[in-house]
């Protein structure tokens, strides 16, 4: 699949079908996220990815804040994969103090890089995805015993599509862009 294409084709999915994803195609997916940007190439990213139907539906019922969309959407899908980041050293100097006034922010911004290249990734390996941002970090945390030193940045729902959404308006870029000089 072109670059162009797989950006402008990829949709949020929060229907699968019930088909379970190989192991490879999710390595590979997880593989081409390796290659994302981030601080210092400090490479914070980690993946687990949860397919039991016990622990979906834990994170659904009692880790989903009661937002309707994720519970569905978390029971639903084939997988979901737990993005976290290595504390502590996205926008760190190796002595603990700041390189940058973004502060701890700059985790969010590697595990945005990272979330959107596994969901670009997935979409060419015919996947769909979407990411979910409403959720209790605390008890996810403990549901899917994340390691001490790793903060989750966002779950992500991944499987066979089983809907096809149509593309949402879009902001017209000369819109949305500013030059200078």
């Amino acid at each position: 699949m072109d670059f162009l294409a797989c950006v402008q084709t990829r949709r949020s999915i929060r229907k699968y079908k019930q088909e379970p994803v190989p192991n490879g195609v999710i390595e590979r997916v997880i593989s081409a996220a390796t290659f994302s940007p981030s601080w210092k190439n400090a490479q914070t990213a980690r993946y687990v990815v949860v397919r039991d139907a016990d622990l979906k539906n834990e994170l659904a019922e009692k880790c989903s804040m009661g937002f309707e969309f994720n519970k569905n959407t978390i029971k639903n899908a084939p997988a979901i994969v737990l993005l976290t980041t290595v504390s502590s050293r996205s926008g760190y100097e190796r002595d603990g103090s700041f390189s940058t006034s973004k502060g701890t922010h700059w985790e969010s911004f590697d595990a945005g890089i990272a979330a959107q290249t596994l969901c670009l990734a997935a979409h060419a390996e015919g996947l769909g995805t979407v990411i979910l941002g409403i959720f209790d970090e605390d008890k996810v945390v403990k549901a899917a015993n994340i390691p001490e030193g790793e903060k989750l940045s966002a779950m992500i729902a991944i499987g066979y599509p089983g809907e096809a959404p149509n593309m949402p308006k879009r902001k017209a870029p000369q819109d949305i862009t500013k030059y200078i000089g």
